[in-house]
């Protein structure tokens, strides 16, 4: 497209050597030209009187830095004293204190997301640690945007665990070395660069893939960079020249080219199989779903509303959905972390399958249709939602047509499924899809590829044909008080009791 890239720096811990670091810089560009930026991680101020000396020349005034530098907050107890506010600021001309977390977006269109210090394990968290609502904050409104592909640079002074799997080793104790709350940050956000520091080392990962091969439309690679501190005595490397487009700018066949190089994702396996089946890890892998937003539904997250709760067996749980289409209208979902039904164990399938049919014959009692769907995309925990149709309202046929003209009018085949057919031949995990299974046993599927209506079940349900409610098609205009939620959830729990079967269990 002709667009001119730009041209960036990187450094790892500064530590107060300023001076040496901007000397470097300016060697740098009488070489290679003028950069527009300088970013740096780790800590870049250092305790000593010396760098305390060096710093203040600067923030009078006297000395100024030779390129824009944007810097992350405090990485040790020792430096929060030069950070005035969480929220970032100009510290001195030309250089930025980026904020404790956030995303910088440059006129250029560059994306450069980024959270400062280490994961705090205690609450209050110090001022130099971030927490589980800071990363929260800052992955949310990225990824609930549908045209939302990744960002083009991270920063983060702690390293992610993990970085090393299916790749070149780093010179490193990988017992002790990274957090896994960076990982699934990382895994989340998807950065083509991702600069990390405060482990003394230069560490130049080898291009990771960020879509599963033959499961996934081809993404962009990512760049895991650890850089050392400045002045080191083992002359590691701590400063990173590089070009960059931004990804908004590039056309899509140039952006997911795939190097030589490329390798499996590091971290897919620790989000995928979030370990929760283990024991000794159960509260700590809460911990790390919290961390990607909380997860409203694992039943032993302090997320959960436990109000809401119907059922509860052993492996599945039966809850009233929040701000439902109908008074009835449940979810059937997993008692531990599971992204969607083709990665349920037997048994897990084995109880989702007794709760599905439980609740059709509790509807059926009531003169009412059973149709259960399932969105795996952007979703974080396996959700079935099970929706009531009045029988005298309108036939299968009409509700199966419904989805099928939704389908169409939104260019989306919806296909029709034998009905013996297990999905997971259909859709390998890591597939996105969308599910719906009718009270004939009729199941319509359809393979996600990009920006699908989040709403469409519902949308189709409370359609005109259907529950013609068109007013409820969004939950978060049907919200309801939690006594109100009570109330309603009350009811449901006592007429669903004769159906119950983990009661009897």
């Amino acid at each position: 497209m002709g667009e001119k890239p730009l041209k960036i720096l990187a450094c790892g811990d500064v530590e107060g050597s300023i001076n040496a670091v901007f000397n470097r810089v300016r060697t740098v560009q009488k070489k290679s030209g003028q950069f527009d930026l300088l970013l740096c991680v780790g800590n870049f101020f250092g305790s000593s009187p010396e760098a305390q000396a060096e710093w203040q020349e600067y923030k009078s005034g006297a000395k100024k830095a030779p390129i824009h530098t944007y810097i992350l907050g405090a990485a040790s107890q020792e430096t929060t004293r030069f950070f005035p506010s969480a929220d970032g600021c100009e510290l001195a001309d030309n250089i930025t204190y980026l904020g404790r977390r956030g995303v910088f977006s440059g006129a250029s269109g560059l994306q450069i997301a980024y959270v400062s210090g280490r994961e705090g394990r205690q609450d209050p968290t110090p001022a130099h640690c971030f927490s589980p609502k800071d990363l929260s904050q800052l992955v949310e409104p990225l990824i609930s945007n549908n045209q939302f592909r990744g960002v083009d640079i991270l920063l983060t002074s702690q390293w992610p665990r993990g970085v090393w799997q299916y790749a070149n080793s780093p010179e490193v104790n990988t017992k002790f070395c990274g957090t896994t709350s960076i990982s699934h940050l990382a895994f989340k956000l998807k950065p083509r660069y991702h600069f990390a520091a405060v482990e003394g080392v230069h560490y130049e990962r080898r291009p990771y893939r960020n879509h599963v091969v033959l499961q996934e439309n081809t993404q962009h690679v990512s760049r895991f960079i650890a850089l050392a501190t400045v002045n080191n005595p083992e002359k590691r490397k701590y400063l990173y020249a590089f070009n960059i487009i931004p990804m908004k700018s590039m056309e899509a066949s140039e952006l997911v080219k795939q190097p030589q190089d490329v390798t499996e994702n590091p971290y897919r396996k620790m989000v995928g199989e979030n370990t929760l089946s283990d024991p000794t890890v159960q509260v700590h892998s809460h911990t790390l779903l919290d961390l990607l937003g909380p997860c409203w539904f694992c039943l032993a997250s302090p997320q959960v509303e436990k109000h809401l709760v119907i059922s509860i067996g052993t492996h599945c749980y039966l809850a009233l959905a929040k701000g439902s289409l109908t008074p009835r209208h449940v979810l059937v979902l997993p008692i531990g972390h599971y992204q969607s039904v083709v990665e349920l164990s037997s048994e897990v399938v084995k109880e989702l399958d007794r709760y599905k049919m439980a609740v059709r014959t509790f509807y059926k009692s009531k003169g009412q249709r059973c149709v259960l769907f399932e969105r795996n995309y952007h979703s974080q925990h396996l959700q079935i939602q099970v929706v009531p149709v009045p029988e005298d309202k309108c036939t299968t046929e009409d509700i199966k047509e419904a989805f099928m003209l939704q389908a169409q009018e939104q260019n989306m085949e919806l296909m029709e499924i034998p009905e013996h057919t297990d999905l997971k031949q259909i859709a390998p995990p890591g597939t996105p899809y969308f599910y719906v299974e009718l009270d004939s046993g009729e199941k319509l599927f359809y393979r996600i590829q990009k920006n699908f209506p989040l709403q469409f079940g519902r949308e189709v349900l409370a359609s005109e044909a259907v529950l013609n409610i068109p007013e409820r098609a969004d939950w978060r205009e049907c919200k309801q008080t939690p006594e109100e939620e009570e109330s309603l959830s009350k009811q449901l729990r006592n007429d669903f009791q004769p159906y119950d079967f983990a009661l009897e269990d």
